[in-house]
C-alpha cells in the first residue's frame, strides 16, 4: 500500500511568495496562495498558518537558475529562505529547479495575472514527478 505524503512548495520571490500543496498519491499540486514579503521579511504567521493546516511530509522550495544551470542572484535568497525554513518547522526541505516554471503558469492560467501560486504548482508537480518512487514518509531515499 503506498502511503500518501502532502507537501507544500514555495515559489520565493523578494515581493511574493507563490503556494502551492500536493501529495504523492497522484503526484498533482493545486496553488493555495501569495504569501507576501515585506522588507526582506516573508509573512511568517501566513507560512505557519499553512504548515499547521497542512501538516505537510516536507516543503519544496523553487531554486532559481540561469538556464545553463549556473546560480543567479535569487539562487542566494532562496538559499536563505530554504534554511529559514529548515530552522522554523524541523520539516526536511526539498529545493527544486524553477527554470520555466514562470512560463508553465503563463501557459496554464493562459494569462500573467496571479502566477506565483500557479509557478508553485508546476515546480511542485515536476518534483513529485521526478522523485516518484524515491520518497518514504516524506523523505527523498538515495538511490545508490
Amino acid at each position: 500500500m503506498t502511503q500518501e505524503n502532502t507537501y507544500i512548495c514555495f515559489d520565493f520571490g523578494k515581493k511574493r511568495i507563490g503556494v502551492a500543496v500536493g501529495q504523492t498519491l497522484t503526484n498533482t499540486a493545486s496553488p493555495l496562495c501569495t504569501v507576501q514579503v515585506k522588507k526582506g521579511h516573508p509573512d511568517w504567521d501566513n507560512i505557519t498558518d499553512l504548515v499547521e493546516k497542512w501538516q505537510p511530509s516536507a516543503l519544496i522550495v523553487g531554486k532559481p537558475l540561469n538556464m545553463d544551470g549556473t546560480g543567479q542572484k535569487m539562487t542566494t535568497a532562496a538559499n536563505q529562505f530554504t534554511k529559514q525554513l529548515q530552522e522554523r518547522y524541523n520539516l526536511p526541505v526539498y529545493q527544486a529547479d524553477e527554470r520555466l516554471s514562470s512560463y508553465e503558469a503563463r501557459q496554464r492560467k493562459n494569462s500573467d495575472s496571479d502566477l506565483d501560486p500557479v509557478a508553485a504548482q508546476a515546480i511542485l508537480e515536476t518534483w513529485l514527478i521526478e522523485n516518484s518512487g524515491k520518497i518514504n514518509n516524506g523523505d527523498i531515499i538515495s538511490q545508490n
